[in-house]
């Protein structure tokens, strides 16, 4: 959303808190009300107009900027059904996974067999799901928060169990690049909320560092996966051992 259009979204907001109506904007103004409502369908608010509507609410330009601001809360997670959404997307997937590890519009042309227009309304999707702001010139600007996760048994987390599962531990992981360690232990309760803490800890350690790679060129970055995983479970081959 570009950034005039995030103004005039919180103005509209302002307006329906303090129970203001175009007609009350319109009179204020000395307009038609039908005037006013062009004015908002465009935002093509001259500053003097602009100034008046602030009077009206009692604010000023840097009261409304922070009213957007504000607005423009980081997403730190989906609702299952926008999940839903992407995981049944298989382009929509690609883009969104693609734009949170920093790909530009120019960089998803150049990656993937996707036409403009196509890519274009894929972003324009992510926008409306407050992921991306899309901005003119299709520049792109992430709206997740640092801690942002796909959703614990979402719709994302079992579209890769089920259908990438299978082709990424299709590996011995003895190549430079890869590595693959297995820990059985017995712990408490206690202790094992404390590995989950740091398991936290550990990615965000993680991102702080991919996100150094951010300033590199496409071609000096390439896909990684990582898999952390806890669970107090023991393997089904030995459970006919176990005393009753």
């Amino acid at each position: 959303m570009a950034q005039s259009a995030m103004l005039v979204a919180a103005l509209k907001q302002q307006l329906k808190a303090q129970s203001k109506t175009y007609a009350d904007v319109a009179k204020f103004l000395d307009l038609s009300e039908a005037s006013v409502k062009r004015l908002f369908a465009s935002g093509q608010f001259t500053l003097e107009r602009l100034d008046k509507i602030l009077e009206m609410l009692g604010m000023d330009i840097a009261d409304l900027v922070t009213a957007a601001q504000k607005d423009r809360r980081q997403t730190e997670c989906l609702t299952v059904e926008q999940e839903a959404q992407i995981a049944a997307d298989l382009e929509l997937l690609l883009v969104a996974v693609s734009v949170i590890n920093g790909f530009t519009f120019a960089d998803l042309l150049q990656q993937y067999r996707l036409d403009q227009h196509r890519l274009i309304q894929k972003l324009a999707q992510l926008d409306r799901l407050k992921m991306i702001d899309l901005f003119p010139g299709n520049r792109i600007k992430l709206r997740i928060a640092p801690n942002f996760r796909w959703l614990a048994d979402g719709p994302i987390q079992r579209f890769f169990l089920e259908k990438v599962e299978r082709d990424f531990f299709n590996s011995q992981f003895d190549r430079e690049t890869e590595k693959l360690l297995v820990f059985n232990t017995l712990c408490s309760a206690n202790t094992n909320r404390e590995i989950q803490a740091r398991m936290d800890m550990f990615l965000q350690d993680i991102t702080d560092l991919v996100n150094k790679d951010r300033v590199l060129p496409l071609q000096e970055r390439h896909g990684n996966t990582l898999v952390l995983a806890l669970r107090q479970w023991q393997s089904a081959l030995f459970r006919d051992y176990l005393r009753r």
